[in-house]
């Protein structure tokens, strides 16, 4: 039966480090994949939440856009509302001047020349039936010729100025219808004006509206954002007390190779002869311990 081959001395106190070095590495290994998997969730919680903004950001694109067109539908109907108050006060200012440009033409006219022909000769023929068919004493009837005398005057007046007389009517109708025009323009805009305004504070009520909507999204981002950040300080402190365990297993093994290193040393210096077996076995422990070495930094850095 072959040698077997002997193994690195170690004295007790070795051993003992040994044993505890490996347990804390069997811990370390183990907390560590507990630490990855918690990282791993930790990560994928975060790319949900960072879907959840970006998603958010989107929805709150459209409100957005439309609290800024329906503003600028505001900001124009606002202009019209000032175009159509000038136009409204100036439309006043000219029925005004028009009502008072007829009081005046009216005025301009002389008492005679808005007496009615019709109506003169209606009466003179009326005169003169009562002359001819009645027997009046004879003051009164001077009276009536007298009167007759004069409407047959104002007749021939007023025929006479019968062009001037159609004039001033002419005028005066045309007066009368600008008034009407006049007023009539005002109420015109007044109405245009109310209804403007109308859709103006409508447009502003959706634009609160929307603002609102958008302001809620705007909650939900700054909530997410906040909930975001909390898991990325998680992450980086899974992230440190990984490097620490890390940095730590790395310092047991480093101890774990010098302590066999150690003890290869003194095996050499107290073997006059080195049989194949041993150096088997040598290179076999350093195998295992170069294993330990590479799992080990697989393990912490994964």
């Amino acid at each position: 039966m072959a040698d077997v081959p002997p193994r690195p001395v170690l004295s007790e106190e070795e051993e003992r480090a040994e044993w505890e070095d490996q347990s804390r590495l069997r811990a370390i290994d183990a907390k560590l994949d507990t630490l990855f998997r918690r990282r791993q969730e930790l990560i994928a919680e975060m790319r949900n939440l960072s879907a959840e903004q970006k998603a958010l950001y989107d929805r709150r694109q459209a409100p957005q856009e439309e609290v800024e067109r329906l503003y600028e539908e505001h900001g124009d109907l606002g202009k019209k509302l000032s175009s159509l108050r000038a136009e409204r006060d100036a439309a006043r200012r000219k029925a005004e001047e028009a009502l008072i440009h007829l009081r005046e033409l009216k005025l301009t006219f002389a008492p005679g020349e808005r007496v009615n022909p019709e109506q003169l000769r209606r009466e003179i023929a009326q005169l003169e039936l009562r002359q001819q068919t009645h027997a009046l004493p004879l003051d009164e009837e001077n009276a009536l010729i007298a009167h007759l005398r004069q409407r047959t005057k104002e007749l021939k007046e007023v025929e006479a100025r019968a062009t001037v007389v159609a004039e001033h009517e002419r005028q005066r109708k045309e007066a009368e219808a600008q008034v009407t025009a006049a007023r009539a323009e005002v109420d015109r805009l007044g109405h245009e004006w109310t209804k403007t305004r109308a859709e103006r504070d409508a447009k502003m009520a959706a634009v609160r509206s929307m603002l609102e909507t958008a302001g809620g999204l705007i909650a939900e981002l700054r909530a997410k954002g906040r909930a975001r950040a909390e898991v990325m300080e998680k992450i980086d402190a899974v992230s440190r007390e990984m490097m620490e365990l890390e940095r730590e297993g790395r310092k047991l093994l480093g101890q774990t190779r010098a302590r066999r290193e150690e003890a290869r040393r003194t095996l050499r210096a107290y073997s006059h002869h080195r049989e194949p077996a041993q150096d088997l076995a040598a290179s076999t422990a350093e195998a295992q311990l170069e294993e330990l070495l590479r799992r080990g930094r697989i393990t912490l850095g994964g």
